[in-house]
């Protein structure tokens, strides 16, 4: 049986969730596990699934409606014990700084361009498989 991770994804945007499904595919690189998903459309169920465990990283929409994912990453990382990587979707590079202010360890602007999204991803997940080890 292969290894896999779990990645949350939140956005109130069923089409933002689904990009990040298919810029991800089964895995972001060859070196990297296969990747299961959770999706949350709300902060509250966000905080849910963090609470229950089980999730190597977090992929928030920063655009996100009623909270944003930059505000919700700032909060988790505040109350979430041994929380994971966050990777950011922004609306504009110009926001990078707003992510690095909310402690996300990564950021990729919105659209998804898969490539880059895929890149980050990997990136993440092997911090967190060097982190366990």
């Amino acid at each position: 049986m292969q290894p896999t991770a779990t990645v949350l994804v939140y956005s109130d945007d069923s089409n933002t969730r689904e990009q990040v499904r298919l810029a991800t595919g089964r895995r972001p690189a060859p070196d990297v596990p296969v990747v299961e998903f959770v999706e949350c459309a709300t902060p509250a169920a966000v905080l849910k699934e963090l609470d229950k465990g089980g999730i190597d990283v977090c992929v928030l929409d920063g655009e996100a409606v009623p909270m944003g994912g930059m505000g919700l990453c700032r909060q988790i990382k505040d109350e979430v014990f041994h929380c994971p990587p966050v990777l950011l979707l922004i609306g504009r590079p110009q926001d990078a700084w707003l992510a690095t202010w909310s402690r996300a360890e990564g950021a990729v602007t919105h659209p998804v361009d898969p490539v880059e999204f895929a890149s980050a991803l990997a990136s993440l997940l092997r911090s967190r498989k060097a982190l366990s080890a």
